[in-house]
């Protein structure tokens, strides 16, 4: 049976501020990405999303973020070398710590917003988040954007790596994705982004937003939980890969 693992990004909700659904999310995904406290989220409602995903058997992974909770991660920052490692290491063992409080283990790092998005080809950057990575725990995974640079930099420092694509954004002729700011960038029509998941596991290939086809290697699919749409999205997806006999896993 042809797999693939189904991720989202949770843990984002803060104080009495509630972002998306982590109880439904963890009853849909394989694999969660789970914020670490720079971008959103405090320390009370990510132990609870890192304990119900340990009770789902749901892979954890550190999302990991520039020092931007005003912008939720988005806003692009020039981090000395030093003090992103520094941020780095200490997001992941943060989230580790919970982790064991919680009777489970990381197993991933996925950047978050900017960050992921900077060091998908910005080499110095990704050189600092690898180099963090590896100081902490060198068994970890990194996730990162399919076909971008970061990955097969990661692979040459000794990191194994997994290819992401994104289910609920379009894409670029070259592969890349379509900016937040431009219009078409989030999709939201449950039904179509299913369609486009399949093709991606069967064919990989998806369908660009003019209409090209691209071809895209990933094996992993991020459903984004800040997506109002997004446990609706991700539940169309499994039930759409159920009927056609394709199973969620995840890659750990």
């Amino acid at each position: 049976m042809m797999a693939i693992d189904l991720n989202s990004d949770l843990g984002e909700s803060y104080g009495a501020w509630t972002m998306g659904d982590d109880g439904a999310m963890l009853s849909i995904v394989s694999s969660a990405n789970i914020a670490c406290g720079f971008h959103a989220g405090d320390p009370q409602g990510i132990l609870r999303t890192v304990q119900a995903a340990v009770q789902k058997g749901v892979a954890i992974g550190a999302h990991v973020s520039y020092p931007d909770r005003v912008g939720f991660g988005r806003r692009d920052m020039e981090v000395g070398h030093a003090a992103l490692v520094a941020d780095v290491i200490y997001q992941i063992g943060a989230l580790k710590g919970l982790a064991t409080a919680a009777g489970g283990t990381v197993s991933y790092v996925k950047p978050h917003g900017a960050l992921y998005n900077r060091i998908a080809a910005d080499a110095v950057q990704a050189r600092a988040v690898i180099e963090a990575i590896l100081a902490v725990d060198p068994t970890l995974t990194l996730m990162g954007l399919a076909q971008a640079p970061i990955l097969a930099q990661a692979r040459a420092a000794g990191l194994a790596t997994v290819a992401e694509a994104f289910a609920d954004r379009a894409y670029l002729p070259t592969g890349h994705l379509v900016s937040r700011r431009e219009p078409g960038a989030v999709l939201e029509d449950a039904d179509l982004i299913a369609a486009r998941m399949v093709q991606l596991v069967r064919e990989g290939t998806l369908t660009a937003i003019d209409g090209s086809t691209i071809q895209l290697d990933a094996q992993s699919i991020c459903v984004h939980g800040d997506n109002p749409e997004a446990v609706a999205i991700a539940r169309t997806i499994r039930t759409r890969f159920e009927a056609e006999g394709l199973a969620i896993r995840s890659f750990i």
